[in-house]
């Protein structure tokens, strides 16, 4: 069977951007291998079903992601990766995408090909990674992870202290220097596959940490607030454009802190409580 051996499809997040490489790697290698020779080979019925596929046309369902992946020569564990790749990719809801990406982290192939994707998703599924980066930024800050998971609030297992540590290390958002971690200027910025993704879940894990923080900490240390308000066309626009501002405000003011001793969280929710109500009160 005809193969373009050199693409490994878990190197892939995108199942039509494999599809595409796949073609083009065939007939790179001086091979002759038109859509409808794949066509022929997946049984079917539309000899550019490939090309379709491939532009976006078309969707695949499971059945029909399988029959690609053997008509791609793949075997079949890379057949099963290509099929949940493709039920990723076509998830129309983030619970369905995240179900996805769970069994896509399953396969131990993807997890050797994508160590910092899945460093990036650690960051953004556990509070406390990100709250040890900027606790390095402590003047005190020690490099032990006994006395790390005793400074957050609730206090964390060491274990998940010193794993902190290493997802901030291979990162890049922590350094040793001279024999100290201190923070680097490293970003965190994932693949476009999957940003979405871990972002959700960070600003998930960060509401449920503001809701718990009712209970554990003194009505002086916290501001739990809210508005609701009526505003018009434009206002949602000029609302979240003022939220921006103020974001962007408060990180220029603590880059001018000269002994930073505390990390803190701040959270900004914006969302409608209603349908858009027009002066006939038709609600669109």
């Amino acid at each position: 069977m005809t193969k373009a051996t050199d693409i490994d499809v878990f190197q892939y997040l995108d199942y039509r951007a494999f599809l595409r490489d796949w073609y083009a790697g065939l007939n790179r290698a001086g091979r002759t291998f038109s859509y409808r020779a794949f066509a022929r080979r997946a049984a079917l019925k539309s000899p550019n079903y490939l090309k379709l596929v491939i532009d976006g046309s078309r969707n695949l369902s499971k059945p029909m992601a399988e029959r690609f992946g053997r008509a791609c020569g793949l075997d079949e564990e890379a057949t099963s990766y290509f099929a949940d790749l493709v039920g990723f990719n076509q998830a129309g809801t983030q619970q369905e995408r995240n179900q996805c990406y769970g069994r896509l982290t399953s396969f131990r192939k993807y997890r050797q090909a994508h160590k910092l994707d899945l460093a990036h998703a650690a960051y953004h599924s556990a509070w406390f990674i990100p709250a040890v980066r900027e606790l390095a930024a402590s003047r005190g800050f020690k490099d032990d992870p006994e006395w790390i998971a005793a400074q957050l609030l609730p206090p964390v297992s060491v274990t998940d202290a010193r794993r902190a540590l290493d997802v901030l290390l291979e990162l890049g958002m922590l350094a040793r220097n001279d024999g100290k971690i201190v923070q680097s200027d490293a970003l965190v910025s994932t693949g476009p596959e999957t940003r979405g993704l871990h972002i959700t879940s960070f600003h998930r894990v960060m509401t449920e940490r503001a809701i718990a923080s009712i209970d554990i900490v003194v009505p002086e240390e916290r501001d739990i607030s809210c508005l609701t308000l009526n505003v018009g066309e434009d206002g949602l626009r000029r609302v979240k454009a003022r939220i921006q501002r103020f974001r962007r405000e408060l990180l220029d003011l603590s880059e001018l802190e000269d002994d930073p001793c505390r990390v803190i969280q701040i959270n900004f929710q914006l969302f409608p409580l209603s349908l858009e109500v027009r002066a006939e009160g038709v609600a669109k």
